[in-house]
C-alpha cells in the first residue's frame, strides 16, 4: 500500500504529525510511505519503518515548491494521501483516498487536530524511530555516571526565549534535589542557535555540549537518556516529549494551549499575562523549578 503524507515545515508541528505514522504502521504492516516535510524536519523520518522516500520541500517564490512536489509524485498511483498542510495537491494526483486537513490556525490543541484527520481518539502520541547506530552516538556523547537534565534554552523566534541569565539559579535550586545531576544543553545547527546557548554552556561549565552537529535522531536518542528535559517552546521540546523524556515547556507568548508538549510525562509553565501576550520574562526560576521537582517525583512514582 503506498501512501503519500504531507506534513510540516517546522519540526515541532511535524514531531506532533509523527503519532498518525505510527498509528498507520500499526494498522497497516505493509505500508509504503512517502514523506514530504520541510528540510529541517527531514531527518526526524529517515528510520521510519517502511520508508520510500523523503521528498524535501524548499520554499520557493510564487508557491512554487507545491508544483515540484507535484512533479515528483505525479507518476506514481497512491493507495492513500494525507495532506496536513491543507494545499490542493492531492486533488490532482491519482489517488484511491485523501485526506486532507484544513489550513489555518484554529483554537484547541494541535495534537488534537491532527488526530481527527485519521478520526483517532485519544490523539495518539508522538513517537521518534531511532537506529542502533543513533543509540550508539548517545551512549558515545553522554556520560554514563549520575543523572542527566537536558536544557533546551533556544527557540526560533527570540519572544519565546525564557532569559538565558535564569538557567544558573535554576541549576543551584535543582542541585539541591539532585547533586549528582549534571546538565545538557541542546540547540539547533547554526551559528544563531550556538549563539542562544553559548550563554548557558559558559554559565555551567560542567554542562555537555548536545548541539549543533548532531543529526534528529541522534538528538532523540540523547533526549530519551535524559531524566528530565526543561526548554521553552520548541521543536527540541516536542522532540523530547516524543522520545519519552519527562518534559516541561516553558510558555509566554506562545499558547500552552494549541502546543504543549505530548507525551508520556509532560508538564507545562506559563507566565502570567494573557495567553498568547505575555512576556515570558514574567515566568520566575522558583516556579519553574517547583515545576520540575514536581515533574520528577511523578515520574518516580
Amino acid at each position: 500500500m503506498r501512501i503519500l503524507f504531507i506534513t510540516a515545515t517546522r519540526l515541532g508541528d511535524a514531531v506532533l504529525s509523527t503519532g498518525l505514522l505510527a498509528d498507520l504502521i500499526r494498522t497497516i504492516p505493509d505500508a509504503r510511505f512517502t514523506i514530504a516535510c520541510g528540510p529541517v524536519a527531514a531527518g526526524l523520518f529517515q528510520n521510519l519503518p517502511g520508508l520510500d522516500k523523503v521528498l524535501v520541500m524548499d520554499k520557493r517564490k510564487y508557491d512554487l515548491h507545491w508544483l515540484d512536489l507535484w512533479k515528483a509524485c505525479i507518476g506514481q498511483k497512491w493507495d492513500l494521501t494525507i495532506d496536513l498542510r491543507g494545499s490542493a495537491t492531492t486533488l490532482f494526483l491519482r489517488s484511491r483516498k485523501r485526506l486532507i486537513m484544513r489550513g489555518g490556525r484554529r483554537p484547541g490543541r494541535r495534537v488534537t487536530h491532527l488526530a481527527k484527520v485519521l478520526e483517532l481518539t485519544p490523539p495518539p502520541l508522538p513517537t521518534v524511530w531511532l537506529s542502533e547506530a543513533d543509540k550508539a552516538v548517545a551512549t558515545a556523547t553522554l556520560p554514563a555516571d549520575g543523572p542527566l537534565i537536558a536544557l533546551g534554552p533556544t527557540a526560533n523566534w527570540t519572544g519565546k526565549i525564557w532569559p538565558t541569565d535564569r538557567y544558573l539559579p535554576l541549576w543551584d535550586a535543582l542541585s539541591a534535589t539532585m547533586p549528582q545531576a549534571r546538565p545538557v544543553i541542546f540547540y539547533g545547527p547554526g551559528p544563531q542557535e550556538r549563539a542562544l546557548a553559548e550563554p548557558v554552556l559558559n554559565a555551567l561549565p560542567n554542562a555537555v555540549d548536545a548541539g549543533g552537529h548532531f543529526s534528529l535522531p541522534q538528538v532523540a536518542a540523547m533526549l530519551a537518556r535524559c531524566r528530565l528535559y526543561i526548554g521553552n517552546d520548541s521543536g527540541l521540546m516536542h522532540l523530547a516529549a516524543a522520545a519519552g523524556t519527562p518534559t516541561l515547556g516553558l510558555f509566554g507568548p506562545s499558547r500552552a494551549s494549541e502546543y504543549a508538549p505530548s507525551g508520556k510525562h509532560t508538564a507545562w509553565v506559563v507566565a502570567p499575562g494573557p495567553e498568547g501576550d505575555a512576556p515570558i520574562a514574567g515566568l520566575s526560576v522558583p516556579t519553574v523549578a517547583q515545576a520540575a521537582r514536581r515533574l520528577l517525583a511523578e515520574t518516580d512514582l
